[in-house]
């Protein structure tokens, strides 16, 4: 446990920018880590570092040789960290676009006719893309429905599905509205079991910073992440590509090689950044095991970045010292159940004859950052079925602390009227 070792989480909050403070309001408390994950202070002086430099890769000179070195090293520390000792890493400019990427390709590549299968718990960077290239190719799209009251989707929902002429799936490894993780191999071995053919495409964008990513035991043919939602920063995502999708045709440039799948020169500092996330996780896991073995000290930081932040989602349901949790305070419903073992690091909620907007507004102004999601296109496919407009989504990391979700539950306290436990 990270509390456990007196001084660690001091040390954790120093690698990390803006931890405590908003360089815009002042002192704050984050806990809208689904919109976008603080950053590590390495990756601003990485970034800084690299955006200086004039020399171009693939060329005959000291500077641009180091600039490839720094390439290979960051896509055989990504490859720890996926945990994905075939395929190819590429960098694309989001995590969005590194999906539609995979799927297009990975449709337009896949044997003629047949039909294409995700969820209706997907976020629209998957679901849309799956869409739009079903339709473009003929196929029908089946969404298997996800399950209202846990909110996640199991093996089971897929399985009426799952026949033979299955061409190409996608799976959401977690959902950034409510917060549940899915179980990836399981989902992923069914399909294979009815079409051992199907390419199949994860988004574990909102994954990436909350556990452990294991693309060896999955099954998979792609794996999309967005390093801003992980301790780095915007403008570039990161994809994973299995050998056999690596080896179907795809868009790339005429006459290069075939298993690349980047588009033109990458930004240097992009992958340099994605080292620094990394190197943090293996500083973390160090505190943990003795393990020199860099997957090793990754596994190690995983399973204690998932073990606080459980405490940190039980404290609030349940509440700590003197509060009452979320589940103790009148007029709060908890979107995917309170008890709930698939939950990683975030609790979507709504206050009865309160406006989600309002609640939002109203922890904003004692300090407290969360964010509103509404019923729209990022967010319907789980709001519309509960009949929900919108709902507040309070979004957890490991940096945080169970003083901070005291403060929340304090402020939670006034705004429903009732907070003190009896």
């Amino acid at each position: 446990m990270i509390t456990e070792k007196p001084g660690l989480m001091d040390e954790i909050r120093g690698r990390f920018a803006h931890v405590d403070t908003c360089p815009f309001t002042g002192a704050r408390i984050f806990f809208e880590n689904a919109g976008g994950a603080l950053t590590l202070k390495s990756v601003v002086e990485t970034s800084a570092k690299f955006a200086a430099i004039p020399d171009n890769q693939g060329r005959d000179n000291p500077a641009s040789k180091a600039l490839m070195a720094t390439i290979d090293k960051a896509k055989a520390d990504a490859r720890s960290f996926f945990n994905a000792p075939g395929g190819q890493i590429f960098v694309g400019e989001s995590g969005t676009e590194v999906l539609f990427r995979l799927i297009r390709n990975a449709v337009n590549a896949a044997a003629a006719g047949g039909k294409t299968i995700g969820s209706t718990l997907e976020h629209p960077a998957s679901r849309s893309a799956l869409a739009y290239w079903s339709g473009q190719t003929g196929r029908q799209h089946i969404l298997v429905a996800h399950d209202n009251a846990t909110g996640t989707v199991g093996v089971d929902a897929y399985a009426p599905h799952l026949t033979p002429d299955l061409r190409v799936a996608t799976i959401l490894h977690t959902s950034p509205v409510t917060g549940m993780a899915v179980d990836v191999a399981g989902i992923a071995a069914a399909i294979r079991k009815a079409a051992p053919e199907c390419l199949i495409v994860v988004d574990g964008i909102q994954h990436a910073s909350h556990g452990h990513i294991d693309i060896a035991s999955y099954g998979i043919d792609g794996y999309a992440i967005s390093p801003y939602k992980v301790f780095s920063r915007h403008g570039y995502g990161i994809g994973w590509a299995s050998d056999r999708l690596s080896a179907l045709p795809k868009e790339q440039l005429v006459g290069g090689p075939k298993e690349n799948w980047e588009l033109g020169t990458r930004d240097t500092g992009a992958y340099a950044t994605f080292s620094d996330v990394v190197d943090y996780f293996a500083w973390l896991g160090g505190r943990f095991t003795d393990s020199a073995d860099l997957r090793t000290r990754i596994d190690a930081a995983a399973e204690a970045i998932h073990a606080h932040e459980k405490v940190l989602t039980d404290a609030m349901l349940y509440g700590t010292g003197n509060l009452k949790g979320l589940t103790e305070m009148p007029g709060v419903g908890i979107i995917g159940g309170a008890d709930n073992p698939a939950r990683e690091g975030l609790v979507s909620l709504t206050v009865d004859g309160q406006e989600s907007a309002a609640v939002v507004a109203a922890l904003n102004e004692q300090g407290i950052r969360t964010h509103t999601r509404k019923a729209d296109h990022y967010s319907g496919n789980v709001l519309n079925p509960l009949g929900l407009t919108s709902c507040v989504r309070v979004s957890l990391c490991h940096y945080n602390t169970v003083e901070e979700v005291a403060q929340f539950l304090a402020a939670m306290a006034e705004i429903t009227g009732d907070g003190k436990k009896d």
